[in-house]
């Protein structure tokens, strides 16, 4: 699968947010090794912490289905029906990638307006990151 189709399944993910608090609906489109594809949008909460990303809902809906290999992700945010600035993936995100995402080689590709796309690995948006080879003594 192409970023462009990646991202056009993140835009698509957008519609399906809970956002009734800040207004920013976020999507994401998880690619597996496997070929498939797991969208997440951003779920609000009125007291904020239960609050989830569009990343990991998308992330949580593919490892609950037996998914735990996972090759790229597109984001894309914004308010209302435009597309918006960039939207990349909060700290917790970041924090869940590095938990099933090869840091050297997962793409994180964030969708922009006018179908310009950025895109970064997981190494360099989490550098240092706290992973299960820092939990072994």
């Amino acid at each position: 699968m192409d970023t462009n189709e990646l991202a056009k399944l993140a835009l698509e993910a957008r519609g399906n947010a809970y956002a009734p608090y800040s207004g920013y609906t976020v999507g994401a489109a998880l690619l597996t090794k496997s070929g498939k594809v797991y969208q997440g949008c951003n779920i609000e909460n009125a007291a904020y912490s239960p609050t989830n990303c569009a990343e990991r809902t998308a992330i949580f809906k593919a490892v609950s289905e037996g998914e735990h290999e996972f090759e790229a992700i597109a984001v894309a945010g914004g308010k209302g029906a435009e597309i918006e600035g960039s939207f990349p993936p909060c700290g917790v995100c970041r924090q869940v990638m590095a938990e099933f995402c090869d840091p050297e080689t997962f793409r994180i590709i964030i969708v922009k307006p006018d179908n310009i796309h950025e895109e970064y690995k997981l190494k360099d948006l989490l550098p240092l990151a706290f992973s299960g080879a820092c939990m072994q003594n």
